[in-house]
């Protein structure tokens, strides 16, 4: 397992980070039309914009994780891969308070390096976490609303070495899975939806 503190850089020929947490979703963002014409803006190319975890805490069960965030500070998250999938939704389920949903998942815990929070062994990317803000969001008129915004630092990456390729984290390998539209959809990325791009700053010269 390749672990790294990003505080004390990553130690590969290309950050990491930006593959594991995607794809990360593109947008065009025009922001204003300017004396000059439409300035165009790229959103989300170069940064990790899923980083930022949004959560909606409403039902009792999801209060109280979010309770736990705020309260414990620390937290882990962990890839969840097509083979992990079906157990990662086991943790989905409404338990009883004090009930592991490790043991109801067949999940094993591993002991995490930098964070007292246990990390899921099976998975092979796992982000050590510290949080840095547990914000309760509002609409535009000012009130609030049952979504909380939950920031943390990345304090301890750890991804299975069989996932580098030459120091270059190979998303398409891990298999991640991502949630679709709907209640039961979603997706997994293969190797034959790739395709590559070279920016035009890139190709001058």
């Amino acid at each position: 397992m390749y672990f790294y503190q990003p505080s004390q850089g990553h130690g590969l020929p290309h950050d990491p980070l930006n593959a594991i947490v995607g794809p990360r979703p593109i947008a065009g963002l025009p922001p204003a039309i300017l004396k000059d014409g439409l300035t165009w803006r790229r959103i989300a190319s170069s940064t990790a914009l899923t980083t930022i975890r949004h959560y909606r805490f409403r039902q009792h069960g999801l209060e109280r994780q979010r309770a736990q965030y705020c309260r414990d500070r620390e937290f882990v998250w962990n890839l969840t891969t097509r083979e992990l999938a079906s157990a990662m939704n086991e943790t989905s389920a409404s338990l009883p308070h004090g009930e592991d949903e490790f043991l109801r998942a067949g999940l094993t815990k591993a002991e995490s390096r930098v964070v007292k929070v246990p990390l899921v062994a099976q998975s092979p990317v796992n982000f050590e976490c510290r949080l840095s803000q547990c914000i309760q969001l509002t609409a535009a008129n000012g009130d609030s609303i049952d979504t909380w915004l939950v920031l943390g630092e990345v304090v301890g990456i750890h991804i299975d070495e069989s996932l580098l390729q030459d120091g270059i984290y190979q998303t398409a390998k891990a298999q991640p899975v991502l949630r679709a539209g709907g209640p039961t959809a979603y997706f997994a990325i293969g190797e034959d939806q790739r395709f590559d791009l070279v920016r035009p700053d890139a190709r001058k010269g």
